[in-house]
């Protein structure tokens, strides 16, 4: 079976290209268009990774990362930021709503494999 992975962008095309990614190594994609639809499919069943952008209309990244943390079966689920933000205050933001990593756009699919296979291992 394999690894499930939610990839929550605003942006069609970040989602598209970090989707196509993530399938091409193996893994099964739920997609998002913002935390308030994330958090509608996250329904119990166990996602393996949660990759976020922060700058989302409805519901921002960080604000879903602090919802989803709320929920006991995805408490210790792993949280990637995948943002434009680089601002330290952003990060810190971040990690204290309980995400693991920060990747910032534009991002070269190597890397954010290289980053997923490290969470997810």
């Amino acid at each position: 079976m394999s690894k499930v992975i939610m990839v929550i962008d605003d942006s069609p095309s970040i989602r598209q290209l970090a989707s196509f990614t993530l399938k091409s190594a193996g893994f099964e994609v739920i997609e998002a268009s913002d935390g308030q639809e994330a958090l509608g499919k996250l329904d119990g069943s166990k996602i393996h990774l949660i990759v976020s952008d922060v700058n989302m209309p409805n519901m921002d990244g960080i604000t879903f990362v602090r919802e989803a943390r709320k929920i006991p079966r995805y408490q210790f689920t792993p949280i990637m930021i995948l943002t434009t933000e680089s601002d330290t205050s952003k990060k810190l933001q971040g990690k204290e709503a309980g995400a693991h990593a920060w990747l910032v756009k534009p991002f070269n699919p190597d890397r954010l494999l290289k980053a997923v296979n490290k969470l997810v291992a």
